[in-house]
């Protein structure tokens, strides 16, 4: 209340002084209940009660259509190409330049060929990542070099010049140097080296690979063939190709994704055997064309997706990128959601679905002025590919036991309060699975099949963890039918 200079203040009565101090407190109450409102979500909205959801749709995810191939082979490109973006030397860049430095001795030594220059180039991406000097053990008898030949092939099946002895002694030499025990020149080294052992040259080397390519083009008469050879052996190969159909040449697409647990079990169980990714090389390589094309094409739009593939585990971000992907900030937005059903409840009949819920999901909520059912759904796209899961585990093991689901989704607000971190999760296109299973090991293996295809189809991405493993499912998964 302002006062005119000269005017007589009048004394408030009792009455009036209590009046105004009951006034203050109703404020100060009204404005702390204001304050709880907006930090807690307001008052929040029940989520819509748990509803009996349909079953799996019947389709097998192991299912192959050859007039589709170029579909399976982008798909598969795509969703295996995260390693490629997490183990290059010094980021997906680095390694690039270091590649694109070999293309003009590349196209000289696949030139009359018939050997595709993009395909060797992506090889050296995938092998050395463009280090000519790259050892894969602690040994030069071990894969080495732009290409990593091993010293036994590259002498008895590739007529390279190895002295393999000699090369081991200049090898040490360089480590004394490198680790400064030893005084020298690592570059007269390195050309001593490569003069006794060509693998270390880089053009010996890409030609000695380019005749190991035409000899297997020409075993097996396809390239991509040839290609996966380059990793898995030309014996193993055969071998897969005669469980698969009697030996029959077939396009790598229609033997990677026409095998399964449940048919041509034999050569699926070998090429899961084999170990070292060599299954998923032939992706890898295409994958890394895809990279080199974008170095040369559009370097900014490959810093985006590098971005987006090492952001979060197992390349999350770049299958539901943040841009186009709304998470939910707090307890209120994720209630809204239910609302026009851009959420959906976990189903009430989860145990029939082959799911069991964990009692626990949302415990914490209620000191954010949630209710833990809020915490217990999903996107739909989500919940449909949890229950196509579910599904195909089971029928895969032939195991009643169900998959147990940890969590599902949350906001930004949760995650705090729990001292969580994974953005995915406040999407709610990830869910967690405890690595809890039945069936002497029959179910695990069933649902290491399921996520291993569903990754190769780029329908989702999946980290493992010590106590479970977290899935993400892509936002147009539905789109996919094979």
């Amino acid at each position: 209340m302002s006062v005119r200079p000269g005017a007589r203040r009048r004394r408030p009565t009792l009455a009036r002084r209590r009046t105004r101090l009951v006034l203050a407190l109703a404020a100060l109450a009204l404005a702390v209940v204001v304050i709880v409102s907006a930090l807690s979500g307001g008052s929040l909205p029940a989520p819509p009660k748990p509803g009996i959801a349909q079953g799996a749709s019947g389709a097998d995810l192991f299912a192959y259509d050859g007039s589709r191939e170029t579909d399976f082979v982008d798909r598969a490109a795509a969703g295996n190409a995260n390693p490629l973006f997490v183990k290059s030397p010094g980021g997906v860049l680095a390694t690039a330049a270091r590649v694109a430095a070999y293309r003009p001795l590349i196209d000289r030594v696949t030139a009359g060929t018939g050997i595709d220059p993009n395909l060797l180039e992506a090889l050296v991406f995938v092998e050395s990542a463009g280090r000519p000097d790259a050892i894969a053990g602690p040994d030069v008898a071990d894969a080495a070099g732009l290409t990593q030949i091993l010293a036994q092939t590259g002498q008895s099946l590739l007529g390279m010049k190895i002295n393999l002895a000699r090369s081991r002694q200049l090898t040490d030499e360089m480590d004394a140097i490198a680790a400064g025990t030893k005084t020298g020149s690592l570059t007269t080294l390195a050309a001593r080296r490569a003069a006794v052992d060509t693998r270390f040259d880089p053009a010996a080397e890409l030609a000695a690979t380019v005749r190991y390519l035409e000899l297997a083009k020409r075993q097996f008469g396809r390239e991509d063939l040839a290609i996966t050879s380059y990793h898995m052996g030309i014996g193993n190969l055969h071998q897969v190709l005669d469980d698969y159909d009697s030996g029959r040449a077939v396009p790598y697409a229609q033997l990677y994704f026409d095998t399964a647990p449940d048919h041509h079990a034999a050569a699926y169980q070998l090429l899961a055997s084999l170990g070292d990714d060599s299954s998923l090389y032939y992706w890898r390589v295409l994958g890394a064309v895809q990279i080199m094309n974008l170095w040369r094409t559009d370097r900014a739009a490959l810093r985006r997706l590098a971005g987006l593939q090492t952001e979060y585990d197992a390349g999350a971000g770049a299958l539901a990128p943040p841009a186009t992907t709304s998470s939910f900030p707090d307890p209120a937005a994720l209630a809204a959601a239910y609302q026009p059903h851009r959420l959906v409840p976990l189903p009430a009949n989860a145990a029939a679905l082959g799911l069991a819920i964990n009692p626990q999901m949302g415990a914490g909520a209620s000191k954010l002025g949630a209710p833990p059912a809020l915490y217990r759904g999903l996107r739909p796209v989500a919940l449909k590919m949890l229950i196509e899961m579910a599904a195909q585990v089971r029928g895969l093991s032939g195991v009643r036991a169900p998959l147990h689901v940890y969590s599902t989704v949350q906001d930004d607000r949760f995650q705090q309060q729990q001292q969580l971190y994974y953005p995915p999760a406040t999407s709610g296109y990830s869910f967690a699975i405890t690595r809890r299973y039945s069936g002497g090991g029959a179910q695990a293996a069933a649902f290491q099949a399921v996520l291993d295809r569903l990754a190769s189809l780029n329908l989702i991405t999946w980290a493992r963890w010590p106590s479970m493993i977290e899935i993400t499912v892509a936002p147009d998964a539905t789109g996919w039918h094979p």
